[in-house]
């Protein structure tokens, strides 16, 4: 078991690295700069094309929509924990703490990566902005898109999905996943490999050394161990 899980881990990595590299190391990103292009210029078309799409895009990429992402992670969650004893919703509790760490670590070692870039919206020129479009409050544009900080946690709360949760709860994150990354890329405020060359690759090469190791588990004992015990837990 220990060895199949190490080929896991190894395997994951080595799709990971081998995804990122085919980005960093072709003069101008290679292909992927073309795929990038593509999508950026095909939405930032639309944008003029419908003005539903427009407040679409535009609403979708408010802080309030931010908002409704933490509560779609959060309602898949509850409806697991809602189903647990006192003593499975109080791991569950710790679970979340121990996601939340895992996370800022996580990110913190994303930005270690040698490279930065500004979003298509900032980086092409004679293109739509949504803000100059509309009177209305949202991002459209980072002076810093890579990787993506937002994308690389909805896959951490994916990959603890699946690990915890099987694979109809890992189904439903990859949805919340591709609904709320869509619409930075709509807008021109996210490349397309920005989430899923950055964020996805660093997922790859980080998160299996968390979740199929003892790391997760361990830190989930620990911290159920010496948190204190709600004197109504029962109730």
């Amino acid at each position: 078991m220990k060895n199949l899980r190490l080929s896991a881990i190894l395997a994951l990595n080595a799709l990971g690295l081998a995804l990122f590299f085919s980005w960093y190391l072709p003069p101008g990103h290679g292909y992927w700069f073309v795929i990038d292009s593509n999508i950026f210029h095909f939405f930032n078309q639309a944008l003029v094309k419908s003005h539903t799409f427009l407040l679409l895009v535009a609403v979708t990429n408010n802080r309030v929509f931010d908002g409704i992402s933490l509560l779609a992670m959060g309602s898949l969650f509850f409806s697991f924990w809602r189903k647990e004893s006192a003593t499975g919703r109080r791991r569950m509790f710790i679970m979340g703490i121990v996601m939340l760490f895992c996370a800022v670590i996580i990110n913190q070692l994303g930005h270690l990566i040698p490279e930065s870039h500004v979003s298509p919206s900032l980086y092409f020129t004679d293109i739509y902005r949504v803000s100059e479009l509309l009177h209305f409050p949202t991002k459209d544009a980072s002076k810093d898109s890579f990787p993506g900080d937002h994308g690389l946690m909805l896959l951490i709360f994916t990959g603890f999905m699946l690990r915890y949760f099987g694979k109809k709860a890992f189904g439903i994150a990859v949805i919340i996943f591709l609904i709320f990354m869509m619409p930075r890329m709509m807008i021109g405020a996210h490349w397309f490999t920005d989430i899923f060359v950055g964020s996805l690759s660093i997922a790859l090469v980080c998160l299996p050394w968390v979740l199929l190791t003892p790391i997760s588990d361990g830190l989930i004992s620990l911290l159920d161990r010496y948190l204190p015990e709600r004197s109504n837990t029962n109730n």
